[in-house]
């Protein structure tokens, strides 16, 4: 009788066939949904990688280009407050494929214009359709992935996005290489070609719930977690599809990791955005060099969002925040160090380092996004998070531009992502009182 028992908690309330079918889809739907998205990558990351050309060719300056930078942020920010929920309505793998189809026609666009002020109005497009592709994967990962494994499922996209940093680099130096007369813009054309390829075949393969493969819901092998999926669903039933906002924001946790996601982006793209043009202006590397060599900082972070949250899984399932605290320590004594040594293998390993527990914050936040909303609204409480997240990174992009227009002072980049990193680690300490502080009133 045991052994049935465990049987069907280890089958998620399938028979034996039934569960073969849906763990076979489970990571077909996570392969295919982590590579479009590291695809993705390609026609938004590509802009930092091609702001040295764009100053060089152009004679824009640092600030231009942060505040064409930070459009994107703004758009992609203020489009994840409402397709997050909005692909949970409507289908999430529409807004998926619809997204990725109109970045890429927006980075074919760009590709063609010299207007600045064009590009900018480009650019922002380009961060709304990006913006319908994160929050909705989050909603499907949770159709696809119980409770225990959220953390290695997110981790594991989260991952692809940071190769997709990488693979956008290597694609940006590949455009300078086989499109030479097309300068900056060639950055911007050749990755359309691997997002459309990537939206076709997405879209045949990927199915976003076990319902279109004729199965049920499967049943969480948490009894607590799968009686709150099942509440949180009620709740929207009861209250209106538009509720799960009104019951995140008056969460006082959840408005921590809101904070705790914007410094992370702070950190995060301050690094991206403004180390290749780093290399290049003080150190006097080539446009190219500048971009491959701080490959290794999307390297680093790709394997930091994999590794972190799935061993948030293992021992910090309950409450992920000592992994943040831990991440945002490292992540900010690395980077103030890296400010005092020059290109080579020190400091490709200390980017290497940033990146891997800087961006494993972003990957334990979706981890926390899926468990606070569930399979109810994870996508929702992933777009709330992740418009902080563009909120911060939008600030960073101004902030750092108008700085080094202004003194050229590099130092004080690096010191001000160390002190964000600071202040991660005030605001987890403080959120994880307030929840010591809870637990200990419900035992009394």
């Amino acid at each position: 009788m045991e052994n049935k028992e465990k049987k069907v908690v280890d089958t998620l309330g399938y028979t034996p066939e039934e569960y073969k079918l849906f763990n076979k889809n489970s990571w077909i739907v996570l392969l295919a949904f982590s590579v479009l998205y590291c695809i993705l990558y390609c026609g938004r990351q590509n802009l930092s990688y091609v702001m040295p050309a764009m100053i060089e060719e152009e004679g824009w300056t640092k600030l231009d280009l942060g505040i064409l930078s930070s459009v994107l942020f703004w758009t992609y920010g203020i489009g994840h407050l409402f397709n997050g929920r909005l692909g949970e309505i409507f289908g999430v793998n529409r807004f998926i494929v619809v997204g990725m189809f109109m970045s890429a026609a927006a980075n074919l666009l760009i590709g063609f214009q010299s207007s600045l002020v064009i590009i900018a109005i480009l650019w922002g497009i380009n961060g709304y359709a990006q913006s319908m592709l994160w929050s909705p994967g989050m909603a499907l990962l949770s159709k696809w992935w119980p409770g225990n494994k959220r953390g290695f499922a997110t981790g594991f996209a989260n991952a692809f996005s940071g190769f997709g940093q990488v693979l956008a680099a290597l694609t940006v130096s590949l455009a300078f290489i086989i499109m030479p007369g097309f300068g900056w813009k060639a950055g911007f054309i050749l990755p359309v070609v691997f997002m459309v390829i990537a939206g076709i075949a997405y879209k045949f393969i990927c199915k976003d719930s076990p319902s279109k493969i004729g199965l049920k819901e499967y049943v969480d092998s948490n009894a607590k977690r799968n009686q709150q999926d099942e509440e949180l669903m009620q709740l929207v039933k009861e209250k209106g599809k538009l509720y799960p906002y009104a019951h995140l924001f008056k969460m006082w946790r959840f408005d921590c990791w809101l904070l705790i996601i914007a410094g992370a982006s702070i950190a995060r793209y301050g690094l991206l955005n403004w180390v290749p043009t780093y290399y290049v202006e003080n150190f006097g590397v080539d446009i190219e060099d500048g971009a491959l060599g701080t490959v290794l900082l999307p390297l680093g972070m790709a394997f930091g969002t994999f590794v972190i949250p799935w061993l948030s899984d293992k021992f910090f399932s309950d409450n992920r925040l000592p992994m943040v605290i831990i991440c945002a320590a490292v992540s900010g004594a690395t980077v103030f160090f890296f400010r005092t040594v020059e290109p080579g293998v020190l400091a490709g390993a200390l980017l290497f380092i940033a990146g891997f527990f800087i961006y494993a914050i972003n990957g334990l936040v979706w981890a926390y996004a899926t468990d606070v909303g569930g399979r109810a609204f994870a996508g929702t409480a992933a777009g709330i998070l992740d418009c902080f997240a563009y909120l911060g990174a939008s600030v960073q992009a101004i902030y750092f531009g108008s700085m080094l227009t202004s003194s050229g002072n590099w130092n004080l980049v690096f010191t001000a992502i160390a002190g964000v990193c600071i202040a991660i680690i005030v605001i987890s300490i403080a959120a994880g009182w307030g929840l010591n502080k809870k637990n200990t009133e419900k035992t009394v």
